[in-house]
């Protein structure tokens, strides 16, 4: 299904949230490509995500939050994460906990954990806090394609497909994060990142 999708410009935020909060889709920069996001704990909203991008279903949707402390409403704190998000966040860190009935099944493909993060862009963050909700956020762009590093290129796959673009200049790209798997014993590095493995161990060992 076709939708009108709206360039906005960061100071048109409230118009993202709105459109978040009601179910839509929302594409904007992170700190390393364009993600397009939906309201994690609305499973129609992460439905249209895998729609929209013609994403294959048994790949789950990394999470992302503002506050470290929203965690603890969808996903098992488990030792270490709140020091290691103390250290690491925002930045290039996902962190994999165990999750929660409170999240749909479809965000994580019917599998039991979740990858956190925030990130370390200030219009991503302005809009998770104006949200105040967990969204599901991967990278906007078609299923096989190029990830997104302008509006401009976000709109040229997605057009149509989403309900608004952001427009908040290129995103830094670079390295992609970190990805540490906290349900192991002990924790793995699932990808390596800009955040090493001697750095994780040097918080987890303090």
């Amino acid at each position: 299904m076709t939708v009108r999708t709206r360039l906005l410009l960061p100071e048109q935020l409230d118009e993202a949230a709105t459109a978040l909060r009601r179910g839509g889709l929302v594409v904007f920069p992170t700190d390393t490509v364009y993600g397009v996001a939906a309201l994690a704990r609305n499973a129609d909203a992460v439905a249209a995500i895998y729609v929209a991008k013609q994403r294959p279903p048994e790949l789950p949707i990394p999470v992302m939050v503002a506050e470290p402390g929203g965690v603890e409403d969808f996903a098992r704190i488990l030792p270490g994460f709140r020091e290691l998000a103390e250290a690491f966040w925002p930045g290039p860190l996902t962190i994999i906990l165990p999750k929660t009935d409170a999240l749909p099944a479809i965000v994580t493909a019917g599998g039991d954990t979740v990858a956190l993060r925030i990130p370390d862009h200030p219009l991503a963050l302005a809009l998770l806090r104006l949200v105040d909700e967990p969204l599901a956020v991967t990278s906007a762009n078609l299923s096989g394609h190029p990830p997104a590093r302008t509006a401009q290129e976000a709109r040229a796959q997605l057009h149509g497909r989403v309900d608004a673009i952001i427009d908040g200049g290129p995103a830094p790209g670079g390295e992609p994060s970190t990805i540490l798997d906290l349900t192991c014993d002990p924790p793995a590095i699932l990808r390596s990142g800009p955040v090493s493995q001697a750095q994780i161990r040097a918080v987890l060992c303090k």
